[in-house]
């Protein structure tokens, strides 16, 4: 479209075209929002290779949650060369007769680079005891030892950070039915998807016992609420900011989460049982 055309559509009575263009701005204001924070991330990342430390970052969530994006942002601007983001499918019957944590291993990082994990070891935890993908024997052995497990990543040496991103039923279901409809989106969904609402209760009750038990002093769950990409995205970034003391911190910025929608597992799992007596069912 001509520069003319733009301007003489944009002022007219063509409200969806408006609604359009609103958007697109909305969404260049936001990306550029986030620029100082990711280059912020950059320095984090020059930080731990000077110093060759390594860190962890397991990114989880509900399908739909908005995990993939936030990842894509946290790492657009980020040098290659020292950062891995590992999304493990389906475990090789070889894998499956291993110590379970194995192939999560084999990933980590090596000296100065970072490791995010989109889904992680926590598929134990809530994907497969739901879809019977576990014996409740692996399941009970797996939430008796990760802690433990973790606990000796962090005394490691690993920097280890734990985000959840939380969505709301209704929101997760209008991301599924734009899934469906957008041609460059039907890749994402899958039958387990169209599960996951009907079985929301399930991965509900699922969330609530392993923040219980794995959110743990040394290695502590970050809840997002992440009905809204952007903010859910920002918070996160600065989520990670806050886990590294590097060189040459931008004191301009503000680094402190919004704590209306950014929870530590503890406080989640206390307005769960909160919910759960005064309504009698997980509403979170």
């Amino acid at each position: 479209m001509k520069y003319d055309e733009f301007f003489t559509k944009l002022n007219s009575d063509d409200d969806i075209f408006k609604k359009k263009v609103y958007k697109r701005f909305n969404k260049y204001q936001q990306e550029q929002t986030l620029r100082p924070y990711q280059a912020e991330l950059i320095k984090l990342q020059n930080h731990l290779e000077k110093q060759q430390k390594k860190m962890i970052i397991l990114v989880e969530g509900r399908d739909a949650s908005g995990k993939g994006g936030a990842i894509r942002r946290i790492t657009r601007f980020m040098n290659e060369k020292h950062y891995r983001v590992v999304a493990l499918g389906k475990p090789s019957n070889v894998q499956l007769s291993q110590w379970y944590f194995q192939r999560y291993v084999e990933q980590f990082p090596r000296g100065g680079e970072i490791v995010l994990f989109d889904r992680s070891w926590y598929n134990r935890a809530m994907v497969e005891p739901v879809f019977g993908f576990c014996s409740k024997d692996e399941y009970a052995t797996f939430m008796k030892t990760v802690p433990r497990f973790e606990e000796d990543l962090v005394a490691h040496g690993i920097i280890f950070l734990k985000i959840y991103f939380s969505v709301s039923k209704r929101e997760q279901a209008a991301r599924f039915k734009e899934r469906e409809v957008n041609p460059l989106k039907q890749w994402k969904l899958s039958e387990i998807d169209v599960q996951m609402q009907e079985r929301w209760d399930e991965f509900t009750r699922m969330k609530y016992q392993m923040l219980k038990q794995t959110h743990t002093y040394t290695a502590p769950w970050y809840v997002i609420r992440s009905n809204n990409k952007f903010l859910a995205r920002l918070n996160a970034i600065k989520s990670i900011l806050n886990k590294v003391q590097y060189e040459d911190r931008n004191l301009d910025l503000n680094y402190t989460v919004d704590e209306s929608i950014f929870y530590s597992g503890a406080h989640e799992v206390e307005m769960m049982e909160n919910h759960l007596h005064e309504k009698g069912k997980f509403m979170v």
